[in-house]
């Protein structure tokens, strides 16, 4: 079976930094959606796009932090959002659209990680209903923006997509795992961009998912320093002493680069890593793609099990 999950000699690399993938890019004139645009990958990202020329939109559960965050970036704006509540999707929506501002770009870097079992909506668990639903809402709900720029859009996964879905129990009500819950949501990453992609290409949208690599950022606010010490991650001073760790000028180049680059153009649907499309993950290898992410079939059905927990879907009176 052939798939496009092979590299395409991009000439960057996992030590690449965003402003050196947007070289020579000039974004002037187009619009971005960065979720967690102000902390993190997020901010370095809402930075480097701001850099070339992009008009950025930062949605926020806490836009006075977000705002105060990014204040010295001059072409940035924040909005309330909070991801783990529809209602709060919706809301932004409407008003981006009222607006009448079309959509180049949407990078769905917002997130949680391995967080302490907490329930949200109508008992969800919290990392799918964040990572995964909450970005599915978002997209659907501004489609029209989204189709008119004819975007790109990127969804921020890891490599724990490995983990997959566990379809026979999504929301953990037998048992939580925090590390199993956060490889879910970061598998649903991909498959929603894998579907996303096979939906919205007639319009122009492609859609791709990304592995930033390892970064000491705010994501890893709910483990315990002991914890990442013994992981090997730092000393007990918190200094960083993995060297595969990547600045956050690094690890945000991917998902700038998948948002921008005319060496992806005509291409979507795929997991990057590395500013570079991924191989298949190989047995005994670190990285790559596993073949679970990027099944059509499961991306189809998590997209209608989506559309069903959230009640939107626009492309449901295409099918």
């Amino acid at each position: 079976m052939t798939t496009p999950q092979h590299n395409i000699g991009s000439g960057f690399g996992a030590r690449s930094t965003t402003d050196e993938v947007l070289s020579g890019i000039d974004l002037s004139g187009s619009t971005a959606i960065v979720t967690g645009g102000y902390s993190g990958l997020g901010l370095e990202t809402t930075r480097a796009l701001a850099a070339a020329g992009a008009r950025v939109v930062v949605p926020a559960r806490r836009p006075a932090a977000a705002r105060k965050a990014i204040e010295s970036i001059g072409n940035a704006e924040a909005d309330e959002l909070d991801l783990s509540d529809l209602d709060s999707v919706r809301g932004f929506a409407e008003r981006f659209l009222a607006s009448g501002r079309t959509i180049d770009l949407v990078i769905n870097s917002a997130g949680i990680m391995a967080c302490p079992e907490t329930r949200v909506g109508p008992g969800w668990e919290a990392q799918f209903a964040t990572n995964h639903l909450g970005h599915y809402a978002l997209v659907n709900h501004l489609w029209p923006a989204i189709a008119q720029g004819g975007a790109r859009v990127v969804a921020v996964s890891s490599g724990a997509h490995g983990m997959g879905v566990r379809w026979d129990d999504m929301q953990f009500e037998r048992g939580y795992d925090r590390w199993q819950a956060y490889g879910q949501a970061k598998a649903a990453n991909v498959l929603f961009a894998v579907r996303l992609d096979a939906l919205g290409r007639d319009a122009g949208v492609r859609a791709f998912a990304v592995h930033p690599g390892s970064i000491l950022t705010p994501l890893q606010r709910h483990l315990a320093r002991a914890e990442m010490v013994d992981a090997g991650w730092i000393d007990e001073h918190g200094n960083l002493t993995d060297p595969t760790f990547k600045t956050p000028a690094q690890g945000a180049a991917t998902q700038v680069w998948a948002a921008t680059s005319p060496q992806l153009a005509g291409k979507g649907g795929v997991y990057c890593e590395d500013c570079d499309v991924a191989e298949p993950a190989r047995d005994g290898t670190e990285g790559g793609v596993h073949a679970h992410a990027t099944d059509p079939e499961q991306a189809a059905r998590l997209w209608a099990l989506s559309a069903e927990l959230t009640g939107v879907d626009a492309f449901a009176a295409a099918r």
